[in-house]
């Protein structure tokens, strides 16, 4: 099991200090290395609100409250700040969880039934609603029964009685 990144991260960073101040970059009128730039708040939400969360599974990274979940948080901002793109931030998280880490599945593959399968039960549903309300629209009334000769001479006597 690979430790987080977190840590790796750390101890990266202290070797790379360690070496700095090693290496006499710690001296006065040296020219420090550029810090890259932090990554806006917004597009960390952004990229976060893309993942899921490995403990509560169905919310994003960006909004559950688990401590794993504040830790991918803080490995997005990192790998922002260090210049990863959003597209290459998602990659980092696919490669190390598959892509069910992605909260809407890529659009290929056998993911794509994901996305065609709905709509293809949206329209037969449609479809089937069309048809039922088309036959109980035709119905046609049952014919009446027929009249036989003594009811039709009753109905002409009492016509003829009407005033």
């Amino acid at each position: 099991m690979r430790p987080a990144l977190g840590v790796r991260t750390r101890w990266v960073g202290a070797l790379l200090l360690l070496a700095a101040v090693v290496g006499g970059a710690g001296v006065a009128g040296a020219q420090q290395p550029a810090k890259p730039a932090a990554a806006s708040e917004q597009l960390v939400y952004d990229v976060a609100s893309e993942l899921r969360c490995v403990v509560c599974q169905n919310l994003s990274v960006a909004d559950s409250p688990s401590e794993m979940a504040t830790q991918m948080r803080a490995i997005v901002r990192e790998r922002l700040a260090a210049g990863d793109s959003p597209a290459q931030v998602r990659a980092y998280f696919v490669e190390r969880y598959g892509d069910w880490i992605l909260l809407a599945p890529p659009r290929r593959g056998f993911t794509l039934l994901v996305w065609v399968v709905p709509y293809v039960v949206a329209l037969l549903g449609v479809a089937l609603v069309a048809v039922l309300v088309t036959r109980w629209t035709r119905r046609r009334p049952a014919p009446p029964p027929p009249v036989d000769a003594a009811m039709r001479e009753r109905i002409r006597r009492e016509l003829e009685q009407e005033p």
